[in-house]
């Protein structure tokens, strides 16, 4: 039989046998994978009702917290690329929750902020962290480490830009919990 574990690795106590470093459980890709979908699945009812999805409610989230920002500033927050948000930003704007227009600042920038509908939208969204703390089932405690966790992975991937698409994300995660939000 072929040893398929990886030179070097060493086995726990009392003579293990060393870990498998390629077993699917043993991944920190796999489980962020899955917790991502599974946590962003529980979002999924209680936006419906709100007529909008996961990615346009980190938008929102964004902008209920400063209003206007630069496409290219909302980008930054949540960590996509502008050409990605481009058709999440023309949905939002469809449904009549934000207007994109020029910055008055540069016009060469595009500026979304909300509109009165957009911010109405906030006050039912304010149901929806409890929401996910109660369906998660953990205590606040808990779930502020695990953000903290996430966040110190989110840092450490950050320090190696070119080695992954996309913008850095590194000091958005940071601020506040997530879950308390």
């Amino acid at each position: 039989m072929a040893d398929t574990h990886s030179p070097g690795t060493r086995g726990g106590a009392g003579g293990e046998p060393p870990a498998d470093l390629l077993a699917l459980d043993r991944q920190v890709c796999f489980a962020l994978a899955v917790a991502s979908r599974n946590v962003i699945a529980l979002y999924r009812p209680l936006l419906e009702p709100m007529g909008i999805t996961h990615p346009q409610y980190l938008v929102m989230l964004a902008l209920w917290e400063e209003s206007p920002l630069r496409v290219s500033e909302i980008a930054r927050r949540i960590g996509l690329e502008p050409p990605t948000l481009s058709p999440i930003l023309k949905r939002l704007e469809a449904s009549g929750l934000v207007v994109r227009e020029r910055d008055a600042r540069d016009d060469r920038a595009l500026a979304v902020r909300l509109t009165p509908e957009g911010r109405r939208l906030r006050r039912r969204a304010e149901r929806i962290p409890p929401a996910i703390i109660d369906r998660l089932g953990l205590d606040i405690a808990e779930l502020e480490e695990t953000r903290s966790r996430l966040v110190r992975l989110i840092e450490a991937a950050d320090r190696h830009p070119g080695d992954r698409p996309g913008p850095p994300t590194t000091g958005r995660p940071g601020r506040g919990t997530g879950a308390a939000r």
